[in-house]
């Protein structure tokens, strides 16, 4: 490969890395049953790239409902009901045998033959690659790949960026990941604070950012809670969503209100740890961990909390704030990375310093107490919701897919 794939020696380096995947890609063919594999665009769909440009979509899905994954599905299934050609390449697919998908690295090697596959042959049917992209392993096992072989396609990609730790990636990386960045025809974040990120070392972005179906939620009426508020989580069970903050922080509170509840609403790697702390904590009989909850059950979810906490050190955008503005429940949050870009503490969310138990304590005992603060972040929370309705980010998207498939961005 060249330079590990950062494409950028000359015309014949370029041949050599287009014969290796499409060896590499023929390979994994044999016997994999191809049609299978790829899901193929409907022809009575397909239109011009003046109207509509055909879109591959390179990302994950649920589950896990992650929010990348979450947004990936969304914007998919949004563009397909406005008539867009869209083919999905899903990087996060069933292993097969089933049970290589207990092996974190294993599993990502297996998924890589049939995942080359599905990319080169859906690249060729697209106008335009757009590439959800994350830090880490996930850069490199599949967003690189996707990037390399719309390139050697001649197709243009969009890089869409997600992620709070992207500054510590972009430092300590391979000089090669960067230029693949520059490379790309456009580079799209979901808030202004990555986009800085990007400008930090060098890179445009544009900002569209994350949707939030309104059709999906009712804004819920305000209830009286007593003294057994309702609190909800709703992140994944990882280190850098912080967890045991809001643990700590919910058993302050439950010193003010004994018949408070806590819902954490998510899976991961640190469950075991956390439902031993609850237990140590003597709190377990008012926690209730409810695994993975599907997208379509979280509306239901929310119309029962009197707060939402996001207790994250580190974030973007979360999907879980826009969700939660959009019923109607305040927030209560870390301002950690770009949280403070789409939540205005003292107008639409609380925000108390990464880690900050005694803040976020007092912050949320405020909700909880003085129902005119809850109703003025409530109400300011839907209008911030209303700002990433489809209606409004849909423009943005479409705009952007014509602009790189008549290749008028300069990147």
């Amino acid at each position: 490969m060249v330079d590990h794939l950062g494409i950028d020696g000359g015309l014949d380096d370029h041949r050599r890395v287009a014969a290796v995947l499409a060896s590499v890609v023929s390979s994994c063919a044999t016997g994999n049953g191809v049609n299978q594999l790829v899901d193929r665009v409907d022809p009575a769909v397909v239109t011009t790239v003046a109207a509509l440009p055909a879109v591959c979509i390179v990302g994950p899905l649920p589950p896990p409902s992650g929010g990348m994954a979450n947004q990936a599905r969304q914007l998919s299934s949004l563009l397909k009901a406005e008539g867009v050609p869209v083919e999905f390449v899903q990087t996060n697919a069933p292993c097969r045998p089933a049970w290589i998908g207990s092996i974190p690295m294993v599993r990502a090697v297996f998924r890589l033959c049939p995942y080359l596959v599905r990319l080169w042959l859906a690249t060729g049917r697209a106008d335009v690659v757009h590439v959800f992209a994350n830090s880490g392993w996930a850069w490199h096992l599949f967003a690189s790949p996707a990037l390399a072989v719309a390139q050697l396609r001649g197709v243009p990609a969009i890089v869409n960026y997600r992620g709070g730790l992207a500054d510590s990636f972009f430092a300590t990386a391979p000089r090669w990941v960067l230029r693949m960045l520059r490379g790309a025809a456009l580079r799209v974040t979901p808030s202004t604070y990555l986009q800085r990120v990007f400008g930090k070392f060098g890179l445009a972005a544009e900002v569209i950012p994350n949707i939030v179906d309104l059709s999906r939620f009712a804004f819920a009426p305000h209830r009286d809670h007593g003294a057994a508020p309702r609190i909800v989580v709703t992140r994944n069970l990882e280190k850098i969503y912080d967890i045991p903050l809001a643990i700590r922080v919910f058993r302050r509170v439950r010193e003010a209100f004994p018949g408070a509840s806590l819902v954490i609403a998510g899976t991961g790697p640190e469950r075991e740890a956390l439902q031993s702390m609850v237990k140590d904590l003597a709190i377990d009989d008012a926690v209730r961990f409810t695994g993975r909850v599907d997208s379509a059950d979280m509306p239901a979810l929310y119309a029962g909390a009197d707060c939402m906490l996001n207790p994250s050190s580190v974030d973007n955008m979360p999907n879980s704030i826009l969700e939660a503005f959009a019923c109607g429940v305040p927030v209560v949050s870390t301002d950690a990375g770009g949280i403070p870009d789409m939540a205005q503490h003292g107008v639409s969310a609380l925000l108390s310093p990464v880690g900050d138990d005694k803040a976020m304590t007092e912050h949320l005992l405020r909700v909880l107490r003085e129902p005119d603060l809850a109703d003025s972040l409530r109400h300011a929370g839907l209008a911030e919701a209303r700002k990433y309705d489809w209606p409004q980010v849909k423009q943005q998207w479409l705009a952007a897919y014509r602009r790189v498939a008549r290749h008028e961005v300069a990147s």
